[in-house]
């Protein structure tokens, strides 16, 4: 009885409306349903570099809706407009992230980089955060459970094609208790931890096929509650395949687990 209660709560939740005043739905699959329509706003910060990378990325891969580029200073008197979705890279609890926001709503956002600090990884895995922004926005716009569950959305496609793909994880994305034995454990042969970040770098700037890379984004000062981000991305098509984090402790630091190479291990 308890789990068909249960059930039953979670599809009222995922299909009734929430009404906000009599007859205004405000389920998040109706607020994005205008994405395509709506101009999206780029908002270009003070980092000449990343503004630089941000800009060159969207016009070579923004395709689902009209785009501009805008300024800070034109965001802050816009912000707050629903006639608007905005794009824009911010920094909150040592993390700078990349967000989707239709007004004060916020749709999705994706961690970049290490806040006022990155490694220029960034740069690197930039393309492939936008492309996940925007096919993410696009299906929510159709499902609402696509639009609730945004790690359920991108981690189907590790549980579907995870074991068909060569998985490779620099070593400075491990955290530091996992050990050689976990290693041994939960390695194959094509399930690969390279000594230099710059080598499964190049495998994504290559479109190397058929290969997942590892990607890890973290303050560079943990405080009590600070997330650390795991992701792996195809290569070839830059398609977020993984998506997970954790709260930064004493004994789990920075980076990929234990636990996160033996989900991994356990779906190939």
């Amino acid at each position: 009885m308890k789990k068909k209660a249960y059930i039953c709560a979670l599809a009222l939740l995922l299909s009734a409306p929430l009404l906000q005043g009599q007859g205004q739905v405000s389920t998040r699959k109706h607020r994005l349903a205008d994405f395509t329509d709506k101009v999206t706003q780029v908002v270009l910060t003070g980092n000449e570099m990343l503004s630089s990378a941000l800009r060159e990325e969207v016009v070579a891969g923004w395709t689902a809706s009209a785009f501009e580029f805008c300024s800070l200073e034109r965001f802050e008197t816009i912000k707050d407009q629903d006639r608007y979705y905005f794009l824009i890279i911010a920094e909150t609890g040592g993390v700078s992230y990349l967000t989707l926001r239709k007004g004060s709503f916020e749709v999705i956002s994706l961690p970049l980089a290490a806040a006022a600090a990155g490694s220029g990884r960034e740069l690197t895995y930039l393309s492939g955060l936008i492309k996940t922004v925007q096919d993410f926005t696009l299906e929510a716009m159709e499902s609402e459970i696509v639009a609730y569950g945004m790690e359920a959305w991108v981690n189907k496609n590790y549980d579907k094609w995870g074991h068909t793909k060569q998985i490779r994880i620099a070593r400075e994305d491990l955290a530091d208790n996992v050990t050689e034995q976990d290693l041994a454990r939960y390695l194959d042969s094509d399930f690969i931890i390279t000594e230099d970040a710059t080598e499964a770098d190049q495998d994504y700037l290559d479109a190397q096929y058929n290969t997942l890379v590892g990607y890890v984004v973290a303050p560079l000062q943990a405080e009590k509650g600070s997330y650390c981000y795991k992701m792996l991305f195809e290569a070839e098509t830059h398609t977020l395949y993984y998506f997970s984090k954790h709260r930064i402790t004493a004994r789990k630091g920075a980076g990929f687990l234990p636990e996160d190479l033996k989900r991994l291990a356990r779906k190939r």
